[in-house]
């Protein structure tokens, strides 16, 4: 087939009526010997063919540009099934077949687009992890733009959150909750249960901000680590039970090894170094005295003997062990507390607050009364700690120090809890943490 072009269509159209605008004026001056007249008579009759021909020759392409204008509006409006059909095989053609191929990589792009974006949501939909997407409109008022499963289930009974205030849903939310998502930046936090034989809850709370559609958004994300502490928590009983038995039988073997030379130095008479050999064992059975009792100090935590205590007569006592400042006026308040232990839980969090922030770096106690509890702050102003440390914090025998036992936080959490109180971790603004202890109003 021959392939013609557009302006190839076009001559063939225009060359009868060059042909007729060059022989009419011939024609009528055989008639007439006005050449003005002759002008006007052929003008007459040229003009309005000229006018037909033209629009018979692009009315085909008239239709074919409304035809690509109505797709490329359907482009825009997300469908990629229009299709165009051009006869001709000339430049027109080819750009309706290169339409066309448009229209199909647009259809599989979109297609995978939906693909990608059913995948995505469904594996947002079914993570343990509750997410919260939150921003503020026109108002200023702060409402869930978007929420998975796990959080309609966390806030609101598994209900749809999309739309909602955000302040409404925390106001029926747990103190515990409430708390950490006013206090901002990420955190630990645990909810107790009403049920005496369940177990507390404990929550790791991540923040994201970025920027969608010109808007500030803020992405929540809400992860349950109570079975993951539990798994944790056996791991590094296992560990403990392995080190255990290492110093135990670094010092049980001596010990037997020398009672059996003693023994024997008994047997022969030799009295004379039976001192050295008693001294060694005396100093080996000491040394793994001291190291049990240390463990044993945290797996045997005796219960709380509740006194009631002024709690400005009982934070002067420990500045005089340890310095930290007090910001918060305290004048006639009071709770019952065993007092050793509570001391103990302080000293641990103050000595973490000045390791972390180093020597100068102010160390601060606030208390807020809450309704239905008392809430101790321990501030400081040092590096804060990184997501997987704070989520690994609680854990007993955890530490980021090269000598540490990482019994601090575990034994002052064992504390805190025996005295039916809460213990949780978050990062300051500005750097730094706060170990925050819940403690019933009595």
């Amino acid at each position: 087939m021959i392939r013609r072009s557009v302006a190839g269509r076009l001559l063939f159209w225009l060359l009868p009526l060059f042909a007729a605008a060059i022989a009419l004026p011939l024609l009528l001056m055989q008639w007439l010997d006005d050449a003005r007249l002759v002008a006007i008579l052929s003008a007459l009759a040229i003009v309005p063919l000229a006018a037909w021909i033209v629009r018979r020759a692009l009315a085909p392409l008239n239709s074919l540009f409304r035809a690509l204008s109505g797709s490329v509006s359907t482009y825009r409006d997300g469908e990629y099934n229009f299709g165009i059909h051009w006869p001709g095989r000339d430049d027109l053609g080819d750009l309706v077949r290169a339409h066309a191929e448009l229209g199909d990589v647009l259809r599989e792009q979109r297609q995978g687009l939906v693909e990608r974006e059913l995948l995505l949501d469904t594996m947002v939909q079914n993570t343990p992890v509750a997410m919260l997407l939150v921003a503020a409109g026109g108002d200023g008022v702060r409402r869930v733009v978007f929420a998975n499963l796990a959080a309609r289930k966390l806030l609101h009974g598994g209900w749809k959150l999309e739309g909602q205030r955000l302040d409404d849903l925390l106001a029926d939310a747990p103190l515990e909750m409430r708390e950490a998502m006013e206090r901002g930046g990420d955190g630990l936090f645990a909810i107790g249960s009403d049920e005496v034989d369940d177990e507390e809850q404990v929550y790791h709370l991540a923040r994201r901000h970025f920027r969608l559609n010109g808007r500030k958004h803020e992405l929540l994300l809400l992860r349950l680590l109570t079975n993951e502490l539990r798994r944790q928590e056996v791991q590094t009983w296992k560990k403990v039970i392995r080190v255990i038995s290492h110093e135990l039988n670094n010092s049980l073997a001596p010990i037997a090894s020398l009672a059996h030379s003693g023994g024997e130095l008994v047997r022969r008479g030799r009295q004379d170094r039976l001192e050295d050999i008693f001294g060694t064992i005396e100093e080996r059975a000491r040394h793994l005295e001291g190291f049990i009792r240390g463990y044993a100090r945290f797996a045997k935590l005796p219960q709380p003997l509740l006194n009631t205590v002024d709690w400005n007569s009982f934070l002067e006592g420990l500045q005089r062990q340890i310095s930290f400042d007090l910001e918060t006026p305290i004048d006639g308040l009071s709770s019952r507390i065993d007092q050793a232990q509570m001391e103990q839980a302080l000293l641990n969090l103050l000595k973490n607050a000045h390791e972390a922030g180093g020597e100068g770096t102010p160390v601060s106690v606030r208390l807020i009364r809450l309704p239905e509890w008392l809430r101790i702050e321990v501030l400081d102003r040092g590096a804060g700690m990184n997501e997987s440390v704070l989520q690994n914090a609680l854990v007993p025998f955890y530490s980021t120090k090269r000598n540490g036992t990482g019994l601090g936080l575990a034994l002052t959490r064992e504390i805190v809890e025996a005295h039916g109180g809460r213990l949780s971790l978050h990062n300051r603004e500005g750097g730094g943490l706060c170990v925050a202890i819940q403690l019933p109003d009595a």
